[in-house]
């Protein structure tokens, strides 16, 4: 081997030794220098990490973004910076006196005092990144070019209170959040006031129901059938219109309105067999009643009833306890606009008086009575009412039964009354005329052909009958003060056995209600009819009836009734004639919406051509009327 080239080898590992030296020391340096270089950064204040407070009202960073300056309420504005930098205020001078040719970094002027000042804008050293969007001093953002040598962390004051500079302004006056649930108010202290809609006309006031003397209308057999006492004594019984703040409120079963009541009346009767004086015997009275109206809450066609019982017990006088009822039940099918079709059913209950001279020609004496013989009448109606225009076809066709019950004797001796059961068919027909909605003339016939179950009665005389009635008349409502209905015309019956001569007569039915004044109420029903009879020699009997009644409420929940009645029965081919009058007091107390005091007299009285068929009668009754 050549020795210098083994120097020369020797040479070049020792600079490569030595290279590798100095690589080596110079890495030390320089992790030396960075470490330094960091120890710095981290003990300079200047070098804190970045301030980003959090509003603990709005959420986000009190520190506005890039082009925002903080406000003196703490909210972000925007900052009026010109593309090179500058800004448009007016080269207002910062809290720290530093101005760069009249500009300044926009916001100075809202910056808070406790915060550094920004240096110049040509202070920045060269190399210093332009793209990293940093925290200055005054705690702002600059959006990308750095306007300080360093990024300044905020005061050692402000970085303690970490809150936002906004809390150094005035507060604030103003409703911060608006109300958003605002309370329904009270009903009962806010009245409720309804516009009218203008170019509509308002709906016509409907005539109020009536319920005539009787259940019945007055060319059906009910009215001969009925006994005076029943007319005279119950025809007032029917409840009164009330004030609507006492007025029954009722029950929501379905779509319909149901109303009950209930009454329980205690009093004297002084003569409850209606029976001549010699014979009469007065006793403590009990009488029970019940009641249930229900309409209907359809927007279309309707059905409506009203029903009702009573009894009347008499302990001193077993023989007069009797029971009574009657109710009807409407229904209204709208079939289009101009065309409506009615059915109609109905019932009655009731006793004869023993001293009524049908009886007695049947030798029926009060003095042998057990009790008062029981009569029904139950019928039904179908009908059917064409508008045309103002014009109104009615066609309507009924059903009427009369069933007698056997009278019954001390002795066992029973009185059959088959003979007097039969049946009635009628069919009506209307034609009226609206001349305006408050008078709207009409023309009723009628006829009707009456059957009995036997063809002959106990005197071997046919019954049969038929009949035909003319009325015309009007149904009006005079100023919203005077509303009914009257009707006036004459009446013709013949009867099947040659015996019996027909009968003319006139006929006369009324409905009229009379509003005096807001307290006083005027109501008159009139009625009159050839009714059925088994006198020998008498083919009917005509029958006249009419109550007047006078309602006054003295306060509103205090009314008071007075009112009469008037009978006449006069029969056709005979000698007998019966007249009778009633008059009606009553008083009515509400308590409260369901619960009614009661007092009522009633004194009856008929006098007949025939012995022992006249009586008198005082009843005065106590008691409660219920509502539930």
């Amino acid at each position: 081997m050549n020795p210098s080239n083994c120097r020369r080898d020797i040479g070049g590992d020792r600079d490569q030794v030595r290279t590798a030296r100095t690589d080596r020391r110079g890495r030390h340096e320089k992790r030396l220098a960075y470490a330094a270089l960091a120890l710095a950064f981290a003990t300079s204040p200047t070098a804190a990490q970045r301030f980003d407070a959090i509003s603990p009202v709005t959420g986000q960073p009190d520190n506005p973004g890039s082009g925002l300056d903080t406000a003196p309420n703490g909210l972000p504005a925007l900052r009026r910076r010109l593309p090179d930098g500058g800004s448009l205020d007016g080269g207002r001078a910062s809290p720290s006196g530093d101005t760069a040719g009249g500009d300044q970094i926009g916001g100075d002027s809202l910056r808070s005092p406790l915060s550094p000042p920004i240096p110049a804008q040509g202070q920045t050293q060269p190399g210093t990144s332009q793209l990293d969007t940093r925290a200055t001093s005054g705690g702002q953002r600059t959006g990308g070019s750095s306007t300080a040598p360093s990024n300044l962390a905020p005061s050692a004051l402000l970085r303690n209170r970490a809150a936002p500079p906004r809390r150094l302004g005035s507060a604030t006056r103003r409703i911060t959040q608006e109300i958003t649930q605002v309370p329904p108010p009270a009903i009962g202290l806010t009245p409720i006031i309804q516009q009218p809609v203008v170019g509509v006309p308002l709906p016509p006031q409907a005539a109020p129901q009536f319920r005539p003397i009787l259940p019945l209308l007055a060319n059906t057999p009910a009215l001969g059938l009925l006994t005076p006492g029943f007319i005279l004594g119950t025809d007032l019984a029917r409840p009164i219109p009330t004030d609507p703040a006492y007025a029954p409120i009722g029950y929501q079963v379905g779509s319909f309105t149901i109303l009950p009541s209930f009454a329980q009346s205690l009093g004297y009767d002084s003569n409850p067999d209606q029976t001549s004086r010699q014979y009469a015997k007065g006793s403590v009275a009990l009488r029970t009643d019940a009641a249930v109206d229900f309409q209907s809450n359809w927007a279309s066609s309707s059905l409506q009833g009203s029903l009702r019982g009573a009894y009347l017990e008499t302990p001193q006088n077993e023989a007069a306890s009797r029971p009574a009822a009657d109710g009807v039940v409407r229904y209204r099918l709208d079939a289009d606009r101009d065309l409506h079709i009615d059915a109609e059913g109905r019932f009655l209950v009731d006793t004869q008086r023993t001293g009524n001279p049908n009886l007695q020609v049947a030798n029926l004496q009060a003095a042998t009575a057990t009790g008062r013989p029981l009569l029904a009448v139950y019928g039904a109606s179908l009908g059917a009412t064409e508008t045309f225009n103002r014009l109104s076809v009615t066609l309507r066709g009924s059903i009427d039964r009369s069933e007698f019950d056997n009278a019954r004797l001390s002795d066992g001796t029973i009185i059959n009354q088959a003979d007097r059961n039969l049946n009635q068919y009628s069919l009506q027909l209307r034609t009226a005329y609206e001349v305006n909605p408050d008078f709207s003339p009409f023309i009723d016939i009628l006829g009707d052909t009456r059957v009995y179950d036997l063809r002959r009665d106990q005197n071997g005389i046919r019954r049969d009958s038929d009949g035909i009635s003319l009325l015309v008349g009007a149904s009006f409502g005079l100023l919203r003060t005077l509303t009914g209905e009257i009707s006036a015309g004459v009446q013709h019956r013949e009867y099947v056995d040659p015996s019996l001569r027909s009968i003319d007569a006139p006929l006369i039915n009324a409905a009229l209600v009379w509003s005096m004044s807001p307290l006083t109420t005027v109501r008159l029903t009139a009625a009159t009819g050839i009714t059925e009879t088994t006198i020998p020699g008498s083919s009917g009997i005509l029958t006249d009836v009419a109550t007047l009644e006078v309602q006054h409420d003295l306060f509103r929940n205090l009314s008071i009734v007075l009112g009469g009645s008037f009978l006449r029965n006069d029969y056709q081919g005979s000698t007998i004639r019966e007249n009778g009058v009633s008059a009606t007091a009553r008083l009515d107390y509400h308590l409260t919406r369901w619960l009614t005091l009661r007092g009522t007299y009633i004194y009856q009285e008929i006098h007949s051509t025939v012995a022992g068929a006249s009586f008198s009668d005082n009843t005065l009754l106590f008691g409660v009327r219920v509502n539930p």
